[in-house]
């Protein structure tokens, strides 16, 4: 009985191997093999951009591609940080981030539920009036959003800087979409037990739309992380400016800082600056990568 039990365990372990051999065809391996290379094309600039980070000045000209392991230090970073005051953009960067990121996910998210879940006068005019907006390219809107900061006194103020971007059209309809793919019954039963609008959208609506959210947060972010038109025009001060404002000055800022350095080192120090500007949104997207897919593909199968 022993021998046939482990025959029969052979037979099988055997039977799935074979069938693990078979299930890797040779199309899969190409597509490994694609994906392999793509990632690797992605990611070399980025790592190439951090290594060279910690060479020296002249090395980075003359051997760019190679990679000298006695000559790796920190010190175009701690020169960098001593010389420009990079923690002002960060600082300037991370209040806008923190003011105008959670308005937008506060208020967004509760308008694109009431064009989804309600009715009232209009919905379809503002509805599209919002679309519409999107639309338009942002340059055309600066003009306009200039005099009006004027008019306010806004100029050069975290006011100017923040105001324009409090409400965002993508936001609303991108949780509009999301929210319509609530069932009505549930929001009806909530009625019924006496529950508020915004109780329905805070116990019903939002753990739904979690994932949603999620990746409505990074692009939120990278939005505002990466904007460099509005706050070059409304900011004048060196003290107000963002980090890419002090990036895009960064060479100028470091020359001025230390006369006499030569351009390879303050390429260094250049990438050593764009190295720690990368740092947080890597951080944010791996805290969040697996929300933000959910969120990407939420809606695209349904049952």
């Amino acid at each position: 009985m022993a021998t046939m039990t482990t025959q029969s365990h052979t037979h099988s372990v055997a039977r799935h191997a074979t069938h693990s051999r078979s299930f890797l065809r040779p199309g899969d391996v190409l597509s490994y093999l694609f994906l392999i290379v793509s990632v690797m094309v992605t990611i070399y600039p980025l790592a190439w951009m951090v290594v060279s980070s910690l060479k020296p000045g002249g090395e980075i000209a003359t051997a760019p591609l190679s990679v000298n392991l006695q000559t790796l230090s920190l010190h175009n970073y701690t020169t960098l940080l001593s010389a420009v005051p990079l923690w002002v953009g960060f600082e300037n960067t991370f209040i806008v981030l923190l003011i105008q990121g959670a308005t937008t996910l506060f208020l967004c998210p509760l308008a694109g539920f009431a064009f989804a879940k309600f009715n009232f006068r209009g919905k379809r005019f503002f509805f599209i009036f919002v679309l519409a907006t999107m639309m338009l390219p942002p340059v055309a809107m600066i003009i306009p959003l200039l005099f009006e900061m004027g008019t306010l006194n806004w100029v050069d103020t975290y006011q100017g800087l923040i105001a324009p971007g409090l409400v965002n059209a993508f936001a609303i309809f991108w949780t509009r979409q999301q929210i319509s793919e609530v069932p009505d019954e549930l929001l009806e039963a909530a009625k019924i037990d006496g529950c508020s609008p915004f109780g329905m959208y805070w116990r019903i609506i939002l753990p739904v739309i979690r994932p949603a959210l999620a990746a409505l947060a990074i692009f939120t972010f990278l939005g505002i992380y990466n904007d460099f038109v509005w706050p070059v025009i409304i900011i004048n001060s060196d003290s107000l400016q963002t980090l890419q404002v002090m990036l895009s000055n960064l060479a100028l800022q470091i020359n001025n800082a230390q006369p006499g350095l030569t351009g390879h080192d303050a390429w260094g120090e250049i990438l050593a600056a764009s190295t720690l500007a990368t740092v947080p949104i890597l951080i944010l997207f791996i805290a969040l990568q697996r929300q933000f897919i959910r969120g990407i593909l939420a809606g695209s199968v349904k049952g």
